[in-house]
């Protein structure tokens, strides 16, 4: 089972990264692999939730030695064969009355992710193939959820934990939405004094001929020799071309003795 030590873990479903030909599309899933029985057997657990919020649960166990055993469901198949490919890729056949109904590849990709591809015939009898792809969770949950499932069937446990999951999802996304609405207003307040202190640096070294009053508008003007100069008089107040290189700013003093741009 050492080849299958890629795949031993929680994974957290990608529905935006999911294509979807046949079956009910998620809105959000987990599918978790674990080792069991002294690495003899793998265990597939799975849960998933549509868009209409229908919660779904499918569990089996496969003998990864590429040998044909029964499946428990019989309503899906009747045999189930498993092999592990190489320590990357996984491929479990399922069989009704020897014939090939459906093929899951799981994928380790080279990002890390996992992807699962599920091949088979829909009840059109047309070919359908499903991708999935997942990440793998830092902290594994007491159960496991996918989005494409071998056995699907709704369970009151299901439905619980997905109300739970629902409300727990809602909150947390709304108390991150108010920090992240704090972040971006602190970001843009600080951003503000970082150019009030670039200018009031600027006015300060400017050549001032009164006492500005805090309230009052003023007019920043660059000298020809780069330097600075506040003034009274409005640009379009000097008549012709004004004692200077160019206009800078209107300004206004503020209580804080910073100046911002008016």
């Amino acid at each position: 089972m050492v080849q299958a030590y890629n795949f031993l873990a929680s994974w957290q479903l990608f529905p935006e990264k999911c294509n979807f030909q046949s079956g009910i599309a998620p809105k959000s899933g987990n599918y978790k692999i674990e080792s069991i029985k002294n690495g003899k057997e793998l265990s597939i657990s799975i849960n998933w939730v549509s868009l209409e919020n229908e919660a779904f649960y499918s569990q089996y166990n496969i003998y990864p030695d590429g040998a044909k055993h029964p499946f428990d469901n019989q309503e899906l198949a009747d045999a189930i064969v498993c092999e592990i490919v190489n320590a990357s890729e996984i491929k479990t056949s399922f069989y009704r009355e020897d014939e090939l109904i459906l093929e899951v590849v799981n994928e380790i990709l080279g990002n890390g992710y996992m992807r699962v591809t599920q091949q088979g015939l829909n009840e059109d009898k047309q070919p359908f193939t499903n991708t999935e792809i997942y990440h793998k969770q830092l902290s594994v949950l007491p159960y496991s959820s996918s989005a494409g499932s071998v056995a699907i069937r709704p369970t009151k446990e299901g439905v619980i934990k997905h109300k739970a999951l629902s409300a727990m999802e809602e909150q947390t996304n709304m108390q991150l939405n108010q920090i992240k609405e704090q972040i971006e207003l602190l970001a843009r307040q600080a951003q503000e004094i970082r150019k009030r202190k670039e200018l009031s640096m600027i006015i300060y070294d400017a050549k001032i001929n009164f006492k500005p009053q805090i309230g009052q508008t003023y007019h920043l003007y660059e000298n020809k020799d780069t330097t600075h100069f506040l003034s009274l008089v409005a640009p379009q107040e000097w008549g012709g071309s004004g004692p200077f290189k160019q206009f800078v700013a209107s300004v206004q003093l503020l209580a804080d003795h910073t100046w911002r741009e008016v």
